[in-house]
């Protein structure tokens, strides 16, 4: 195939990203994006293999065992776990621009300067996605072990580490001899930097860590796609790494973030803050039977999904829920917060999934400026997102952070198994001020019991 077809295909595919990439920004056309896109790389996969007319049997092998991991994944995978997969499908991009980017580097020592500038910031950017993206998986894994690991001098080490990978890419690039050797040292040195990056993020800025991870991928393979002359993968991973950044900007703006914050892993504000006892001391119980009978009443109802509904995979009964209140001439609307979940998006995608129209979803300044005029509001599993401590407390985690202001509904029915803290580790005065009623129990659970309650009332 000459190179002229190849380009005109790739081409082809730069397109189908683009359109895909458009297809993505509204849920009616999402899956149609999704195809799109797919379609894209396999027409650049296609391509780029009957244009090096190489030995397909060791390629072919790793798409059979890559496509029953991947298939296996898909099937298996549970909702609440979609986040910690993300993580990892963005760790696996860095690492393989990595190693490509060695291989390259093996068997063409003596590349041009300008191709070993693109093999180190391909090393570089991947080994930082790698392993910080590794670590962001065990943190929404909520491994103990790193849950949270901080020390003094944390952010001097970051830039020492940053220093010495600089360091060894300029050696790599000024004496070849040496190439492969500072190279790989590069990576180790980089891969500490990528669990010193992210191990110090507190876990309320989990959602902007993966979206910034998402971005280090796209642009470690724009880097590799330098490295190889393959425009497609250098227009591919530009368009990854553009679009993370802007997603990242978009949820720094969401949990009020500098950029520069989640980059460099500083650390969040902390404060003394009052104790859990002192704060839930006037916190009052309620049950099934009485949130049926306020919703009875109520014309407008808010229901605001967090972490919670997705782990007592609660969508499909608050579904049913919401369309049982709409028969009752009863406007129920959802609130989503930004980074309600462990990801961008991820309440949007379990309301989809459990058939919600996408009308009734409402972004978080569009209910905020209603929410005075809403009767009841309903917060299932979500907790930082709602804590009104993040306009009072200038030295809370989260001070600043936009919120959804359930407490300005008439009445808040949260809930909650328990009394327990969000990512962020601090205690919701929320759940104990004069309008909330606390629903103990699994989420699922009781709205089932609420649907009952209020089909035995009719």
């Amino acid at each position: 195939m000459s190179p002229a077809i190849t380009d005109l295909v790739y081409l082809l595919a730069a397109v189908l990203f683009i359109f895909g990439l458009k297809g993505l920004t509204h849920p009616r056309t999402a899956v149609r994006g999704n195809l799109l896109g797919a379609l894209g790389m396999l027409v650049a996969v296609v391509v780029t293999l009957l244009a090096q007319g190489i030995d397909y049997t060791l390629i072919v092998i790793g798409l059979v065992i890559g496509s029953a991991i991947g298939a296996i994944l898909a099937l298996k995978i549970r909702m609440t776990a979609m986040p910690q997969l993300v993580a990892l499908f963005n760790g696996f991009g860095g690492g393989a621009s990595v190693l490509v980017a060695g291989a390259y580097l093996v068997v063409r020592p003596d590349s041009a300067a300008d191709i070993l500038v693109a093999t180190a910031a391909s090393g570089l950017i991947g080994a930082v996605t790698f392993s910080g993206s590794l670590i962001a998986w065990a943190k929404l894994e909520e491994l103990k072990a790193i849950r949270d690991v901080r020390f003094t001098g944390q952010q001097a080490l970051n830039a020492a580490l940053f220093l010495v990978c600089l360091g060894l890419g300029f050696l790599l690039v000024t004496q070849p001899a040496s190439a492969n050797l500072c190279y790989w040292g590069m990576v180790a040195v980089a891969l500490a930097l990528g669990v010193f990056l992210v191990i110090s993020i507190g876990g309320a800025d989990m959602p902007v860590v993966i979206a910034l991870l998402n971005s280090y991928s796209g642009l470690a393979a724009a880097a590799t796609g330098f490295v190889l002359s393959n425009n497609v993968l250098i227009i591919s991973g530009s368009l990854v790494g553009a679009s993370g950044i802007i997603l990242t900007r978009i949820m720094c703006a969401a949990m009020n973030r500098s950029l520069a914050n989640v980059m460099f892993g500083t650390l969040q504000p902390s404060g003394d803050g009052a104790s859990a006892d002192d704060v839930y001391a006037t916190v009052k119980s309620t049950s099934p039977e009485e949130v049926a009978m306020l919703l009875e009443v109520a014309s407008r109802v808010v229901i605001v999904p967090g972490y919670g509904m997705a782990v007592a995979q609660a969508q499909h009964s608050v579904s049913e829920l919401a369309k049982l209140l709409q028969a009752r001439q009863v406007r129920v609307e959802f609130g989503i917060h930004p980074v309600a979940g462990r990801m961008p998006g991820h309440m949007n995608v379990l309301l989809a999934e459990a058939d919600v129209p996408y009308d009734s979803l409402k972004e978080m300044d569009e209910i905020n400026s209603e929410m005075e005029q809403v009767d009841v509001a309903i917060v299932l599993g979500a907790n930082d997102v709602v804590n009104p401590v993040a306009r009072t407390d200038p030295n809370s985690p989260i001070a600043g952070m936009p919120i959804i202001n359930v407490d300005q509904a008439r009445t808040v029915i949260v809930i909650k198994r328990s009394l327990s803290p969000g990512f962020a580790g601090i205690p919701n005065p929320l759940f104990a001020a004069d309008n909330t009623l606390m629903l103990f129990g699994d989420g699922r659970r009781m709205v089932t019991d609420i649907i009952n309650a209020l089909k035995e009332a009719s």
